[in-house]
């Protein structure tokens, strides 16, 4: 059956519009995008096969041009497409953190940080450099590889601050595994960096870590702060 011939509440443009984005299924928000099936599918069917091939929205929407054309119904056009959403989504969260005191929404801070690492399938380290209003200033990928404390160059680090004039700073950083939970590792990072910008009266609000699937873990909401 055709999504024309859907009661107009089951049909995704007008569910979304009658009760909302967040009351729609990832495949029925994907659908929106796709606009159209393919022979013998609806956009909805269509979009959930996506799902279940890339295994998540998450997935998906990391996959290389390459996978990602090689899927039924989508080519490069569906595909630079979705890139624009995933940049206009960045942009948009980019803009908030620009605008408000950043340290007080570690939930806005986190879906930032994932727009710009959670599709990366290496572990990267980056710094959210914020003014005296905590707001950001600029967002800036330093290190690349398993987080480790010879991985991390703290004078890095502290020229990143000092050629931006922050007063404070956010850690980031993905977890390409999926899960969020930080390591020894992460938090001895962590106390050697806050230690670094003590010199330089510049604070470490808090330290970021994303995983898949929206997850994220806050070492200051956790108390977990050195």
């Amino acid at each position: 059956m055709a999504i024309s011939d859907w009661h107009k509440n089951d049909r995704p443009r007008e569910k979304l519009l009658a009760f909302g984005s967040g009351q729609l299924s990832d495949a029925e928000l994907l659908a929106i995008l796709l606009r159209v099936g393919v022979k013998g599918k609806s956009a909805v069917e269509l979009a959930q096969d996506l799902l279940d091939h890339f295994g998540c929205l998450h997935q998906l929407l990391k996959a290389s041009e390459a996978d990602f054309c090689q899927a039924k119904g989508l080519g490069q056009a569906k595909f630079v497409q979705f890139q624009a959403v995933l940049e206009i989504s960045k942009r948009h969260f980019e803009s908030g953190l620009k605008n408000r005191d950043a340290f007080t929404s570690p939930e806005l801070v986190a879906r930032f940080v994932e727009s710009e690492l959670g599709h990366q399938n290496r572990e990267k380290f980056a710094l959210l450099l914020l003014n005296q209003q905590h707001q950001l200033i600029a967002f800036k990928v330093l290190f690349e590889g398993t987080l480790n404390q010879s991985q991390v160059h703290l004078r890095e680090v502290v020229k990143s601050v000092l050629d931006h004039h922050a007063a404070a700073v956010i850690l980031a950083h993905n977890h390409p595994s999926g899960d969020p939970t930080p390591s020894q590792a992460d938090i001895d990072i962590t106390f050697r960096i806050k230690q670094a910008l003590e010199f330089i009266e510049a604070r470490v609000l808090d330290h970021i870590i994303i995983g898949d699937a929206g997850r994220w873990h806050s070492l200051a909401q956790h108390h977990q702060m050195p």
